[in-house]
């Protein structure tokens, strides 16, 4: 499984004329420091925003690195700050600490004194990351802040409760997703199944979805072809009623990960301009 892990969160050399202007930093938590990688907008664009960036992997490998193409790209054409996170892996830290290091990244961003000190605060993630963001949305909603201005759910898996098995596939497709994948990484990541049901892990599951009112505006982008898809379009579905929903973008002719994994570069640089955007408009708004 390693190497295949490795084979799916390898970086692609994506966007070379993009040289990016980052530094590793590191960002405190309840669960201890957190490394991170801050990304600056070009020199001499005044930032208006800060991106809190969580990859994916499935709650149990990757790394910031892996996200490094889509966090050059949003510095360079949002024009904002990125926090680009790497979160503790399960089995070794296990739901909900994941969760909660993302939503203290967005406290300590959103703390005075900081070089981007006025920002407007965005977040968002890939994958599990995008299952992370959505928590640490809901976390910002329960405890009465920080203000997030955009959260970019982008392939997330939304329900862990529902068995991978039970999930369908595209007919006469071999899908990334498997349901081998499913389980172990659910079990890695939170072993005790009553547990997989908190809105913090399965936000579109049973009756979760409900009470978003106040919640972050959302971005949604979804694979046509990914086992994944049909939670997040239900998730997108309970954030329109809240009124919380910017958009959702279903990405048609790809699977899950398509970014990371060899998709075709100018499909991958056209999403990513979609989002950088999105975010561009929600700290400019």
């Amino acid at each position: 499984m390693a190497a295949a892990a490795g084979r799916v969160i390898k970086p692609r050399p994506l966007f070379p004329e993009i040289p990016g202007c980052s530094s590793d930093i590191t960002v405190p938590t309840r669960h201890g420091p957190m490394p991170a990688t801050l990304y600056r907008p070009p020199e001499g664009t005044p930032a208006k925003g800060v991106y809190v960036n969580a990859h994916g992997g499935g709650f149990v490998m990757g790394g910031a690195i892996g996200d490094d193409p889509l966090c050059r790209f949003l510095a360079e054409h949002a024009r904002v700050f990125v926090v680009n996170v790497d979160y503790a892996l399960a089995p070794a830290r296990r739901f909900p600490v994941p969760c909660e290091q993302v939503y203290d990244a967005l406290k300590w961003v959103a703390a005075p004194g900081r070089e981007w000190a006025g920002a407007r605060l965005c977040v968002g993630g890939q994958s599990a990351g995008g299952a992370l963001a959505a928590a640490a949305s809901r976390l910002a909603l329960r405890e009465g802040g920080p203000e997030i201005v955009l959260q970019v759910l982008h392939y997330p898996p939304l329900d862990l409760v529902t068995p991978a098995t039970a999930k369908p596939a595209p007919p006469g497709r071999r899908v990334v997703i498997r349901p081998w994948m499913g389980e172990v990484f659910d079990t890695a990541y939170i072993p005790d199944i009553a547990r997989r049901g908190d809105p913090l892990a399965s936000p579109a599951w049973g009756g979760n979805g409900d009470g978003l009112a106040g919640i972050a505006p959302a971005l949604v982008l979804t694979c046509e072809h990914d086992r994944l898809r049909a939670e997040a379009v239900t998730y997108a579905g309970k954030l329109a009623e809240a009124g919380a929903l910017v958009e959702h973008y279903d990405i048609l002719g790809v699977d899950h990960g398509y970014d990371l994994m060899g998709g075709e570069p100018e499909l991958v640089r056209r999403v990513y301009a979609f989002l950088a955007l999105h975010v561009e408009r929600a700290v400019t708004a």
